[in-house]
């Protein structure tokens, strides 16, 4: 019995031993296994994914006009109402004192430093002459509260103390709504809202009663509360600690928006009136408006000094002197082309100056038509002695011929016989003549042209003979 005992107890701890460690492990495998629930899984995974904002530097050319404006330190203040004040008429006139800080707006970039005024948590007004009486109108009866401060030609609001003024007032009675507790911080959304053509995109907002971080985080037990900003853009939220302006990237064309809460130090809601607010906005990159076009880098920092410098001329900031010395030689060119323009006269004095017409009527005449006559005698062969007396004849046959074509004779008969006796004188080679019946007008010679060679060999031997006896 005792070799038995002394085996089973060292056994009986081994086994013990064992048990323990495998009971040890199944207790810490089931508590890793516990958070890692797969709804929670997916959700961060997609968070992952779906973010497309990005936080980014601010433009450069924003960057070279702030120092312009930062030796400023705007005081603010709200002369009416007043605080607390009852009023009897929802029309209320706001008067404002503005101090340390040249309100303007450039004629040319249509901006400038000015005061954001909002009445309740509606859309701003931008007020460029705070010394001119602003209207608010058709107020509902109850509480309102008007929020101003002073912000930058591009928006971004001024963060010294002073450079903001609120008023709470009543129209005929006092109601819960707008009214804020002065005790609390308070939240105002200031930027973006609108329409934005080029990004990056201001992100801005204005605290009060808020303390600085260092403040708050010196001793944890004090009653000072730390506070966060949770920033909500399409969906995707994140947090930021700091109060200062951001620029954003990532919208997507057409509405977006925006939300911002303010937190406490426990990442809980600090309820206060306007501490959760959201505002919509547009991306349209087609737009052509003066913050768009410094955003995209379209302004020079000479022609963007107009914004931050009251009376300032830039010489690059009128463009009308370029385009004119591009657009007048157009004018100028065409005007030249239209003038010069010669080959019209040209044709003009070519139409008419022509001397062809008269040259050709005077070249054709009628004695051209008798002309070819001439040539007749040298088709028949004939010696060399009767060449003579045949143009001779044919001289005196052409003169007998035209006189009775310039006589003043009525009748034809006189003309016929001298004709005929003419021809009946003497015989030419080549003609024959024709015997006609009394009564019936004389016929013209007869020029025989077809004859045999034999024919027209003898023939002028014969003619010859006949010609030679009779001039003898």
């Amino acid at each position: 019995m005792s070799v038995n005992k002394f085996w089973w107890t060292p056994i009986k701890k081994l086994l013990t031993i064992l048990l323990v460690a495998v009971i040890t492990f199944q207790m810490t495998g089931c508590g890793d296994s516990e958070p890692t629930d797969p709804s929670i899984t997916q959700t961060s995974s997609a968070k992952t994914v779906k973010q497309s904002i990005s936080e980014v530097s601010p433009p450069d050319i924003i960057q070279k006009l702030h120092p312009a404006l930062d030796r400023y330190q705007p005081q603010v203040q709200i002369i009416s109402p007043q605080p607390d004040e009852l009023l009897q008429d929802n029309n209320v006139t706001v008067q404002l004192q503005v101090l340390d800080f040249p309100t303007f707006r450039d004629e040319t970039l249509g901006d400038g430093p000015h005061l954001h005024l909002i009445i309740d948590n509606d859309s701003d007004r931008h007020i460029y002459n705070p010394t001119e009486p602003i209207i608010l109108s058709d107020l509902k009866p109850g509480t309102h509260t008007l929020r101003v401060f002073a912000v930058y030609p591009w928006g971004e609001s001024f963060k010294n103390d002073g450079s903001s003024a609120i008023a709470t007032f009543h129209i005929y009675t006092k109601t819960p709504n707008n009214n804020p507790d002065p005790k609390l911080p308070l939240l105002t959304y200031n930027r973006p809202q609108g329409t934005y053509g080029a990004e990056p995109i201001l992100l801005d907002f204005y605290l009060d009663n808020a303390p600085l971080h260092l403040i708050a985080q010196e001793d944890p037990e004090d009653e000072i509360i730390d506070w966060r900003i949770r920033v909500t853009v399409n969906g995707e939220s994140f947090i930021i600690d700091r109060w200062e302006p951001i620029y954003l990237k990532g919208f997507q064309p057409g509405k977006n928006w925006v939300q911002l809460e303010f937190l406490d130090e426990l990442g809980e809601p600090l309820n206060n009136v306007y501490n959760n607010t959201a505002r919509v906005l547009t991306y349209d990159p087609k737009s052509q408006d003066t913050l768009s076009k410094l955003i995209r880098g379209q302004l020079s920092l000479s022609q963007a000094r107009g914004l931050v410098e009251a009376n300032y001329t830039s010489p690059t900031l009128a463009p009308s002197p370029e385009i004119e010395e591009v657009s007048e030689p157009e004018p100028i060119v065409v005007e030249e082309q239209e003038v010069s323009e010669p080959e019209p006269i040209v044709v003009e004095e070519q139409e008419v100056s022509e001397p062809e017409p008269i040259v050709e009527e005077q070249e054709v005449s009628e004695p051209e038509l008798v002309a070819p006559r001439e040539p007749l005698p040298p088709e028949n062969p004939t010696s060399e002695s009767s060449e003579p007396v045949a143009g001779n004849q044919l001289q005196k046959l052409w003169q007998n011929l035209q006189l009775p074509k310039f006589s003043n004779n009525d009748s034809e008969t006189p003309i016929l016989e001298q004709i005929k006796n003419f021809f009946s004188s003497f015989e030419i080679p080549g003609l024959t003549q024709i015997e006609t019946e009394p009564g019936t007008p004389a016929a013209l010679p007869k020029i025989v042209r077809d004859q045999p060679e034999t024919e027209a060999k003898e023939a002028p031997v014969t003619e010859t003979s006949e010609s030679s006896d009779r001039l003898k």
